[in-house]
């Protein structure tokens, strides 16, 4: 089991405030700060961090929320607070259930909300 992760930006703040807005749909707010690290909590445990370097390798990272609603609700945060679309809400082909939408964050990073949705057979 994975007790966090920090994810790489290249402009602290700018991260901040977009993963501030994008993640509060999922329950994640701002909790710590170290530096040029700062940690998000999900309402159980500060599990997401980001922390400033000089480049990063954009990379994929998924969140699993629990509802379509969620799902929604995590990409129109996350366009309004300046990420570009990569693939709207809705089923993928994946498998059966598999219910997500993608945006590029500031990065470039490929952030994904998913919800399995078992009733449809995944």
């Amino acid at each position: 089991m994975i007790a966090h992760t920090t994810l790489p930006v290249t402009d602290y703040h700018r991260s901040k405030a977009f993963y501030g807005k994008a993640l509060a749909p999922l329950g994640y707010r701002n909790n710590m700060e170290f530096g040029d690290s700062a940690g998000f909590n999900d309402g159980k445990n500060t599990d997401f961090w980001i922390a400033k370097k000089q480049s990063v390798l954009p990379l994929h990272l998924a969140f699993e929320v629990r509802s379509e609603a969620q799902v929604k609700a995590f990409h129109a945060a996350a366009l309004s607070a300046g990420g570009k679309d990569n693939g709207g809400p809705g089923y993928r082909d994946y498998w059966p259930g598999y219910y997500a939408a993608f945006v590029h964050d500031p990065d470039g990073h490929n952030i994904e909300a998913v919800w399995y949705d078992y009733s449809k057979g995944g």
